[in-house]
């Protein structure tokens, strides 16, 4: 086992998809065929990827997603459940490379976590775009199934965006310590 995974991180890991999941269930606002605002339910995820790195991040955000998938299923096709959930909620942790910033301190360090933030959220949005188009077309109508799955996604991620940025920014002098300790 690589020395990075080891107990500290697998609990943290397991704390942070435990109240991502308790904010999941704080719903500002939940779309007619999937998807939520919630009260900031992938920061935990987003967090843990920032604090460990790219692969533990995804890892963490794949378990995170199978887990949304067994408290609140919504599936059509095997492909379908893939993309909508652990490589969806995986993609978060994208934000991952957050890890490897090497200036923490300087506004340039706060300019690259949003940009971390926005990849990881970019990711799932791209995961759940593709599902739309493949999948759920026929919601389409006489409408681009592309431009109406965008949209679609776009309705409840750029709310999501926004909450977590604002969230990591604020705590982000805090946390950039934690990660210089380890």
């Amino acid at each position: 086992m690589n020395k990075r995974w080891n107990v500290r991180m697998l609990t943290e890991g397991g704390m942070m998809i435990a109240l991502g999941t308790i904010l999941s269930y704080v719903k500002v606002y939940s779309a007619p065929m999937g998807g939520s605002v919630t009260a900031g339910s992938m920061i935990p995820i987003i967090l843990f990827a920032v604090r460990w790195g790219l692969f533990p991040g995804l890892a963490i955000g794949g378990v995170y997603g199978l887990l949304q998938f067994i408290l609140e299923p919504y599936f059509y096709h095997p492909m379908q459940l893939i993309l909508d959930y652990p490589l969806a909620f995986g993609l978060l942790g994208l934000a991952g490379i957050a890890y490897y910033i090497k200036d923490k301190d300087s506004v340039f360090g706060y300019l690259q976590v949003f940009f971390a933030v926005f990849l990881g959220i970019l990711g799932r949005m791209i995961s759940h775009v593709l599902s739309g188009v493949v999948f759920f077309a026929e919601y389409a109508g006489d409408r681009n199934p592309w431009l109406y799955s965008i949209e679609y996604n776009a309705y409840y991620l750029l709310p999501e965006l926004i909450i977590s940025a604002i969230v990591i920014f604020i705590i982000w002098k805090p946390l950039r310590k934690t990660i210089k300790e380890k």
